[in-house]
């Protein structure tokens, strides 16, 4: 396992662990970083059982530790999870670690939220700035995970633009994430629907069959897409 690649997977906002070097990392760490990063696949691919039982692992380890900031960042990690996917609810288990959580945790929170200010933005990872800051172009980061975040959050503050749509379908499509690619594929199909290009929309709604043959999942998604389209950029 690439411990580098899954602390920051993990932790969001911040290191968790030790990479190369230094003292040897503590079993909890080790197997804390383990259980996000298979919660992490199993939530984008769509594996709801898996994802439901190795986020609780992740938690119980770094919640043995008695660091609140570590049980945050696996909070936050899930509603990253989320919000890559359109899932656009509140970010519940951050919430009670709030008042205990670090700076760079709390503008996290907001970040996803669609909430983040100026001064949020300087403690947020780097590949997150430059969204927080008012920019809206997704092509430039370099980690799917993180470009698919980031073009919810756009999405969620009506500033995505086509391109960054389908850059996130091309993201979760080129890694074979499920769950957020109906989700953006949803959006896709709305947007070609309000443009009155039905040849499109329709086929786009045949690579959601693809993606998920079963009908209800394909309007799952197509719901999910509905509620998080308040508003769209058309730049």
């Amino acid at each position: 396992m690439n411990l580098c690649r899954a602390a920051f997977v993990l932790t969001a906002a911040g290191a968790l662990s030790a990479c190369a070097g230094g003292p040897k990392v503590p079993d909890w760490s080790i197997n804390a970083v383990g259980h996000v990063e298979r919660f992490t696949e199993a939530h984008l691919k769509g594996d709801a059982r898996v994802a439901a039982r190795e986020f609780e692992l992740a938690r119980a380890e770094t919640a043995r530790t008695g660091q609140p900031v570590l049980v945050a960042r696996v909070e936050l990690n899930r509603c990253a999870a989320q919000v890559a996917s359109l899932d656009f609810g509140p970010c519940a288990g951050f919430e009670p670690l709030r008042a205990d959580a670090g700076a760079a945790e709390v503008a996290y929170a907001r970040y996803l939220a669609g909430e983040a200010s100026a001064q949020d933005a300087a403690v947020l990872p780097a590949q997150h700035r430059a969204i927080a800051a008012g920019g809206a172009d997704v092509a430039g980061i370099a980690d799917p995970f993180a470009r698919l975040v980031a073009a919810g959050v756009l999405l969620r503050q009506a500033r995505a633009t086509p391109d960054a749509v389908a850059q996130a379908v091309d993201t979760a499509s080129r890694q074979g994430w499920r769950r957020p690619l109906l989700a953006w594929l949803g959006v896709q199909a709305r947007l070609a629907e309000e443009r009155g290009d039905a040849m499109e929309a329709a086929r786009i709604r045949r690579r959601m069959d693809l993606v998920q043959p079963l009908k209800d999942a394909r309007d799952q998604a197509g719901s999910a897409a509905a509620s998080a389209m308040p508003g769209f950029s058309k730049r």
